[in-house]
C-alpha cells in the first residue's frame, strides 16, 4: 500500500454498510487501525483497498525510534504477537508533510490521525495540545493515545482528573 502495489478495491455502494457519524460517511465499518500505518505512507492505497477508514499513527511531536529492537514477538503455541512498539514516529513535521500532500487527490474515507505523547517529554498534554494543532486540520477525527503500556507514564492520564484536564486544554 505504501509503495502503490495494491490492488484496487471496486466501489461497493451497499446502504446496510454505510453509516455517517458525526458528518463523516464511512462506506463500511472495517477501517484500519492506529499502528499499521504509523507515519501516513499507505493512506490511498489502504482506503483504496476498501477500508472504510484508515486511522494513522501514533504520532509524537518530534521524531523518536521507540523502544529498542527486537520489540515485536510472536508466540506461535499460544497463535499471538507482543507488540512493544513504544511510539516509534517520523514526528508530526512529517507526518503532516504527507497528510497535505493528500488535500485534493481522490482520497475515499475518513482519516484519523493518533496522537501520542514524546517518550521523554516533560509535559505530556502540551505534546497532545500540538498535535491538535499541527495536525487536526489535516484529520477527520483525531484520537489522544492515553492507554500505550510502552511508554512510561502515560497511562496515568487515564484518570477522571487528568483525562478532563488534559481535554480542557
Amino acid at each position: 500500500a505504501k509503495h502503490g502495489l495494491t490492488t484496487v478495491a471496486p466501489k461497493l455502494e451497499e446502504p446496510l454498510m454505510s453509516q455517517t457519524i458525526l458528518g463523516m460517511k464511512f462506506q463500511n465499518p472495517v477501517g484500519i487501525a492506529a499502528g499499521f500505518d504509523k507515519h501516513a505512507e499507505a493512506v490511498k492505497g489502504m482506503l483504496g483497498m476498501g477500508f472504510g477508514f484508515v486511522e494513522i499513527g501514533s504520532v509524537t511531536p518530534l521524531p523518536q525510534e521507540g523502544n529498542p529492537k527486537p520489540r515485536v514477538f510472536r508466540l506461535v503455541e499460544d497463535e499471538a504477537i507482543i507488540n512493544r512498539y513504544g511510539f516509534n514516529s517520523e514526528g508530526h513535521e512529517a507526518v503532516a508533510r504527507r497528510l497535505k500532500a493528500l488535500e485534493g487527490t481522490a482520497v475515499s474515507g475518513p482519516v484519523g490521525v493518533n496522537l501520542g505523547k514524546n517518550k521523554t517529554s516533560p509535559d505530556a498534554a502540551n505534546d497532545y495540545v500540538m498535535g491538535v494543532r499541527n495536525l487536526g486540520e489535516y484529520a477527520d477525527y483525531l484520537v489522544i493515545n492515553v492507554s500505550s503500556p510502552n511508554t512510561p507514564g502515560l497511562r496515568t492520564l487515564q484518570g477522571r482528573h487528568q483525562l478532563h484536564d488534559l481535554l480542557s486544554k
